[in-house]
Parts: C-alpha cells; sequence; structure tokens
C-alpha cells in the first residue's frame, strides 16, 4: 500500500525572468515618437522626483541690458524690488499691490459677500464639435416621424444592428424576438428605416442595397434593377453577354446600365462612419549630407527629463520618517530607470537606424526600384542584438527620406531570385505582377500563367502558384472575374433599347 510522505528534491533548471525594469525598457522601444511623449507626461505626473527641464528664463542682467537698450523689461516689477530706498534696501513686500491678488483671486469666503447671480455658464465640452454618428442620423430622422409606438421600438432595434457599412446583420425573426416586438411590427420598421438617408440602409444584401438606391432614384422597373436583383453574381463576375442573352436586351442597353449602378454606393453607412486620419510624424530623419547621409533622431515636443533634487534631501534628513525614506529612494531608482530606458530605445533606434541606410543607399539615391532585400535577423546581426528587439525598435515607426516618409517595416522584404542570379526584394517582384495586369488587355486578361512567363523573361524566377498568391496578396481579382466581355452582336429579339 503506497502512503504519502513529503519529499526535499533539488533540481536545476534554467528560467528566464524579466524584471520591471526589462519590462518597461522593452515596453518603451516598441512606442513611436507620439506614444512615448503620452507616457513621459504619465509618467511626470505619477513620479514627483522626475520634472521637465524647462527653458531657461533671462537673466537679471540680460532684462537690464534689454531696458538699456531702449526695450521693455521682461520682469520689471521685479527689477523694481531690487533698488533701495533712501538709503535702505527695500522691502519687495510693501512694494507690492497686494489690493488686486485679494479682488480677483481670494476665497469668497473671506471677504464681503456681494450679492451675485448664479449664471450656469456652459462647460467646455459644450466648445467641442461631435461627429454625427450613423445611428445618430438616423435616430435623429426617426424622432421627426410620425408612426406607431410599438414600429418606432422596432425601429430603434433595427438602427442598433446596423454595421458600420449601414446592413442589417439580424434577421427580422431575431429583432423581433430579442426585442420583444411583432415580426409585423418589425417588418414595418424595416420599410421606414430603409425610407431614411442614406439611401440604402438597412439592407439585408448588397442586392436588395442597390436595389434600393434604384428605388430612390425612380428606376425599381428598370433593367438595371432586374441585373442587381437577379444577376448579381454574373455582374460582379462581368459576365455582361450572359447577362444581356438572359434579359432578352441587347448589350449597349446592359452596359448603359452598368453605368447607373456604377454610381451607386456598396456602403452607403460608411459616410457616416469615417476613420479619423491617423497622425504620422516620423520619429527619424534621413538626411542627405556630403559625407552621405546622417540619422537624426527627431525629438521635437518629447519632454526633456531630469531629476529634482529637492527630494534627495528628505532621503539625508534624519527627520524623515523610515517610510517617507523608503517612499523616496523607490521613486529616484524608478526615475533613474525611466530616463535609462529612453535613452536605451535612442540609441538602438539609432543604431538600426544607421544598418538600414548603408544597406539601402541605392534606394536613398534613386527611389523604389532600387530597394533591396533585407531580413531583420541581417540587421539584428549587424547591431548585436536579438531579432526581436529589432522588431520592436521598427514597429510603427516612420522615417522621412529623400523619397519620402516611409514605414520602417517597409524597408525589410524577403528575397526571390533575379536576374543573373541576384536577389531582388519581394515588393518589387508583386510591383511588377501588379503593372503587368494595369497594362493588360481587358477583354484578354493575363492569366497566371502568363504572368509568371512574363516575370521568368525578366529574370524573376517564380512558379504559376507564386504568382497566384502574390495577386492574392495585392487584392486582385482572377482571370475570368478581370474579363470584360464585349463582342460587337447583332441585338437579340427584344424590345426597344430602353428602361
Amino acid at each position: 500500500m503506497a502512503f504519502l510522505e513529503q519529499r526535499l528534491n533539488v533540481k536545476l533548471a534554467q528560467k528566464q525572468i524579466l524584471t520591471p525594469g526589462l519590462v518597461q525598457m522593452v515596453s518603451v522601444l516598441a512606442l513611436n515618437k507620439l506614444e512615448l511623449s503620452e507616457m513621459i507626461s504619465q509618467e511626470l505626473m505619477e513620479n514627483p522626483v522626475l520634472e521637465e527641464v524647462a527653458e531657461a528664463t533671462a537673466s537679471l542682467e540680460e532684462a537690464r541690458a534689454k531696458e538699456e537698450r531702449g526695450k521693455e523689461p521682461a520682469d520689471k516689477e521685479i527689477i523694481a524690488l531690487d533698488k533701495p530706498v533712501d538709503g535702505k534696501p527695500a522691502d519687495p513686500f510693501e512694494q507690492i499691490d497686494y489690493g488686486s491678488y485679494f479682488n480677483d483671486y481670494l476665497d469668497p469666503g473671506y471677504r464681503t459677500q456681494m450679492p451675485t447671480e448664479d449664471v450656469e455658464r456652459p462647460g467646455f465640452e459644450s466648445f467641442l464639435a461631435k461627429t454625427t454618428s450613423l445611428c445618430d442620423h438616423l435616430q435623429w430622422q426617426l424622432n421627426l416621424s410620425v408612426i406607431e409606438h410599438g414600429i418606432e421600438d422596432a425601429a430603434v432595434s433595427i438602427i442598433g444592428n446596423l454595421n458600420e457599412d449601414g446592413y442589417l446583420t439580424a434577421t427580422l425573426e431575431e429583432i423581433a424576438t430579442s426585442g420583444g416586438h411583432t415580426v409585423e411590427d418589425v417588418s414595418k420598421a424595416l420599410e421606414i428605416v430603409q425610407s431614411f438617408d442614406p439611401a440604402g440602409v438597412a439592407a439585408r444584401d448588397l442586392g436588395e442595397c442597390l436595389f434600393v438606391q434604384l428605388k430612390f432614384l425612380g428606376e425599381e422597373n428598370s433593367v438595371a434593377a432586374q441585373m442587381v436583383q437577379h444577376h448579381l453574381k454574373q455582374l460582379q463576375n462581368k459576365q455582361y453577354q450572359e447577362i444581356a442573352r438572359a434579359l432578352g436586351r441587347p448589350l449597349n442597353l446592359i452596359l448603359a446600365q452598368l453605368e447607373v449602378i456604377k454610381r451607386l454606393d456598396p456602403r452607403p453607412g460608411q459616410r457616416y462612419n469615417k476613420t479619423e486620419t491617423r497622425v504620422v510624424e516620423p520619429d527619424i530623419h534621413i538626411v542627405k549630407t556630403e559625407d552621405g547621409y546622417t540619422v537624426v533622431m527627431n525629438e521635437d515636443d518629447i519632454p526633456q527629463l531630469r531629476l529634482n533634487g529637492t527630494y534627495k534631501k528628505m532621503i539625508d534628513k534624519d527627520g524623515s520618517s523610515k517610510e517617507v525614506r523608503e517612499y523616496v529612494k523607490e521613486r529616484y531608482s524608478s526615475a533613474i530607470q525611466f530616463i535609462k530606458n529612453i535613452e536605451q530605445r535612442k540609441q538602438t533606434i539609432l543604431r538600426v537606424c544607421e544598418s538600414i541606410v548603408r544597406r539601402q543607399i541605392e534606394f536613398l539615391d534613386h527611389g523604389i526600384d532600387y530597394l533591396r532585400p533585407m531580413m531583420i535577423k541581417d540587421v539584428a546581426e549587424e547591431v548585436g542584438v536579438h531579432p526581436s528587439t529589432v522588431s520592436r525598435a521598427v514597429a510603427n515607426k516612420y522615417t522621412f527620406t529623400p523619397q519620402g516618409v516611409f514605414e520602417l517595416r517597409y524597408f525589410f522584404s524577403e528575397a526571390v531570385q533575379g536576374p543573373a542570379g541576384s536577389e531582388i526584394p519581394l515588393l518589387t517582384a508583386k510591383r511588377k505582377v501588379k503593372k503587368f495586369i494595369d497594362d493588360e488587355n481587358p477583354a484578354k486578361p493575363l492569366t497566371d500563367e502568363q504572368i509568371t512567363k512574363l516575370l521568368n523573361d525578366e529574370g524573376i524566377m517564380v512558379t504559376r502558384r507564386t504568382v497566384a498568391k502574390y495577386r492574392e496578396d495585392l487584392k486582385i481579382p482572377s482571370t475570368h472575374q478581370r474579363r470584360v466581355k464585349i463582342k460587337n452582336s447583332e441585338p437579340l429579339d427584344s424590345p426597344p433599347a430602353t428602361c
């Protein structure tokens, strides 16, 4: 019978433990310029021993020199305090007009209360512009509509189930069940919401969205309406001849109605859900000089930090309690570590960018066509750090170059076998694929096999499957979907070419 017993075992194992300082260093390295400024501002509020280096103020001598040159001194009142009166040093406190300070800034509880009118002033938030969302725009229109209470509640539920593109993401039965409405009320509410601006909102699929917009234009009985309702798949595949045959209409009418459909908006909700423009400020400037290129760190608007020496007295002072001394020591240690991490971030980014510059001289001189393949591990070996450090150093950071502003990750690209056994970056190969497709004949688009042959003729050795992957990465449709079928054929037996 086995018994439970306690034993002491000695085991040797390796563990990698990240200290808080190392965790902070990794976090700081991954920040871009704007994010670092926010982090420094947060640290300044939380750590009292950290302070921002302020710009030097003019000295007393400089102020007096300006006065002698006929300029108004920076602090005229302060200068006057140093002048003696009747051979005796002037008392600065006697020369200050305290009346204005009492009248303007002293707590009202300490002076005579005067009858005042309590006026509620608007808050600062009242002056900020608020972007109108799709739901706000639809709710505003619903509030102006005169409809039954039950249908109005169902319409509110429908508005709450719209995605950013303006499409209804739930079925009528689901909305009725979750909102406690009848299916009849939800159906009536859907018709009302679909009559709101923007046209096509609250549609359940692309075909219904386009049809509702045609209905707004008074084209619900047109050939275009039949195309989006019954032949949307063929329309997406550009099978215009098949659509003409199915509808019994001439091809020229189909193409004319296609132009009407192209003017419709497949995502009507996006005009009220616009993504805010992302602010990009380069962290690095690569500047051309007589000796080559120089890497300069962009530190504009980044607070410069220093330690406040006042708190150091609290460590040395015998009157301070042990808790106070321990707290101040911990704050100083945290502040010093934070300043070191910021400097370490700067040096790492500079070394990584200097390595990039040495490898991409031709790109900086001549442009994107001269970009060379470069891997993160190669730069890491040259700089002498781990590849993950390089990855963090270039993450979400931009650089200003003579060729424009680029993300640092843009310079890293896999190599593809190029002409005469040389290597070209993957980005260049993809750009060539896109150029071939842009220059193709729409009636006879290039197949992946033909694009492969064109690349091979230029010395870029890739396979057809690789070309297909490049095309998918570039979000370019297949050959069949890109083909525009236009034939000079006689009109089919059909009524006259009218809408």
